[in-house]
């Protein structure tokens, strides 16, 4: 048999297995993932002194009132609809007056701010007294673990997506007009900085698991290689751009392991971010009339990529600082602010998914159909403005769904994504050989289409599912959240990473207007991957397992014993 011949079947091959490989190394990282449940033995037990009523506390932070919607629920009309939060921290238990009507005592003392309680010791709201009693003692046998079956290892887990970005890069180094080598040098980069990661997170920084990081790679090397073939400087650019994402999620994994040090840099985090806003707003550049682009030196910088991270800061916190209007009223004019200079700057994808990612927040802060409804109506006529002022919007929406019509005019770039999708067929034709590269954005807002050509729609699916899998593992996960903050950070990150792929993927495939938005972790562009980088660490610290290495065995102690110091409190549970 003729060697050319034998060399296509192997480079057929390779696409074939590159999308069934993929299927295995996201089933196994989610899968992994999963493999972790909640232990429901109370952390300390509540007596109604009155009625004699038990009630376990299994969460580490609670709400108490008469409203259905608190986590505990007292049934006495004279507490308040929310009326405490009881919080657990490192040294202890503490409970916070959720301004309420009646007020709290605490062995008859009335408190006001943040207070610390012990066993035995009475909490008064309302006409009820609850006593803290002691629950079951949570010592390793208890937090242990049991699995139906051992997720694979983090070793072997980057040894399957390392050898995958290794089949791609050897299919990049062939086309149909040319051989180049070339991708073997960034590829080997990246892995060096994958595997330096690796080290970094599971021997330096003791972490249990790398699940999450090993899907961040998964996808972030595919980007890399895709950019191999179309534009080497962006690619070498991108590997940059992933290291400094990887710092800044490393940094930022352990800025908010103390829920308490997110409170009180709320303040400083805002203002960065307003900012970031204002530098924009007067020296932004204008491109594809959007004004959200900073020139530094050879680099370009989208600021709003960064305000994202800010955004979940101020949305999200500790319970007892979240029910609180104050705290209510800082978020909203923080959104107003946000979303009024995204749309000053004409960057209008960007400031939906702001809005996408409020809706969510304040669902979640506080259950209420109503607030959603008022947004939404807002949004409505704040859209209906954008479309009578901003003509190359409302073109956009014109060419929404006819872009075969228009397709040498507002829809040529989804007339080409749709063509060569159907090109690409189920294994695509290979890296390098499809023809979306030679249009533009195809590296970053196209970058769908430019996977669904090269790599095939197969692939391209299956990168599509690994992102939305991020909003069913958040559900999971915070159920064993140790703090409101990690519940609503994880989940309405989960919900911003989906929405924008969503945004990405419908707006290429002109199944809605395009907005000009990234494909997360895979489209060219270092501040969105710096950016998804550090998002990502929400969703890490969601988990329990994320800190159980240096976890600290908090337990409620009498008032009359003598409060430990934090040795004594260090015991590790590593679940594995």
């Amino acid at each position: 048999m003729d060697n050319n011949v034998i060399f296509s079947v192997i480079l057929v091959t390779v696409r074939v297995l590159l999308p069934l490989l993929a299927i295995i190394i996201v089933y196994q990282i989610f899968a992994s993932m999963r493999r972790h449940t909640r232990d429901n033995k109370p952390l300390i037990m509540l007596l109604n002194k009155y009625t004699k009523e038990q009630i376990p506390v299994l969460c580490w932070e609670n709400s108490v009132g008469r409203s259905r919607s608190n986590d505990i629920v007292i049934n006495d009309p004279t507490v308040s609809r929310t009326h405490i939060v009881l919080l657990r921290r490192d040294k202890g238990w503490l409970i916070t007056d959720i301004d309420s009507k009646a007020g709290v005592l605490v062995n008859g003392k009335k408190v006001s701010e943040r207070a610390k309680v012990f066993i035995d010791d009475e909490i008064k709201i309302g006409n009820t007294v609850l006593v803290i009693h002691q629950g079951t003692d949570y010592s390793k046998k208890n937090l242990q673990v049991k699995y139906h079956k051992e997720p694979i290892a983090p070793f072997k887990l980057l040894m399957m997506i390392t050898f995958f970005h290794l089949l791609m890069t050897f299919g990049a180094c062939y086309s149909t007009d040319i051989t180049n080598f070339q991708p073997f040098i960034p590829f080997g980069i990246f892995t060096a900085l994958s595997w330096t990661m690796f080290g970094v997170s599971m021997l330096i920084m003791n972490r249990v698991t790398f699940e999450m990081e090993s899907l961040a790679i998964f996808l972030s090397g595919i980007g890399v290689i895709m950019l191999c073939r179309q534009n080497i400087h962006s690619c070498y650019t991108q590997i940059i751009t992933c290291a400094i994402g990887m710092i800044a999620f490393l940094i930022l994994i352990k800025f908010i392991e103390d829920p308490d040090r997110i409170t009180k840099w709320r303040f400083v985090i805002m203002g960065i971010a307003v900012g970031f806003l204002l530098m924009n707003m007067a020296f932004g550049h204008l491109r594809g009339g959007e004004q959200n682009w900073i020139q530094i030196g050879g680099f370009t910088i989208q600021p709003s990529e960064f305000v994202k991270i800010a955004y979940i800061f101020v949305g999200a916190s500790s319970l007892d600082i979240l029910l609180t209007r104050k705290n209510l009223m800082e978020f909203i004019i923080f959104t107003a602010i946000c979303i009024g200079a995204l749309f000053f700057m004409g960057d209008f994808g960007t400031a939906l998914i702001f809005f996408v990612t409020f809706l969510m927040i304040s669902f979640m802060r506080s259950g209420d159909f109503k607030t959603l409804i008022l947004a939404l109506a807002a949004a409505v006529f704040g859209g209906t403005i954008v479309l009578r002022f901003k003509p190359y919007v409302a073109n956009r929406f014109k060419t929404w769904g006819h872009a075969l019509q228009y397709a040498q005019t507002g829809g040529y770039q989804q007339a080409r994504v749709l063509t060569y999708i159907a090109s690409g067929g189920l294994f695509g034709v290979g890296i390098g050989n499809g023809c979306l590269k030679y249009v533009a954005a195809s590296e970053s807002d196209l970058v769908f289409g430019l996977i669904s050509e090269e790599m095939g729609f197969l692939m391209a699916v299956i990168i599509a599912v690994s992102i939305v899998a991020l909003v069913f593992y958040s559900r999971a996960v915070t159920t064993r959240s140790r703090s409101t903050f990690y519940s609503i950070s994880a989940c309405c990150t989960a919900g911003l990473l989906v929405f924008q792929a969503g945004l990405n993927i419908f707006g290429a495939t002109d199944v809605l207007p395009l907005t000009g938005v990234t494909l997360p972790f895979i489209s060219a562009g270092g501040s969105s991957i710096i950016s998804c980088w550090a998002l990502l660490a929400f969703l890490k610290a969601a988990d329990e397992k994320t800190y159980a290495a240096k976890r600290r065995r908090t337990k409620a102690i009498s008032k009359y014993e003598e409060e430990p110091d934090d040795e004594d409190f260090d015991e590790d549970y590593d679940d594995e």
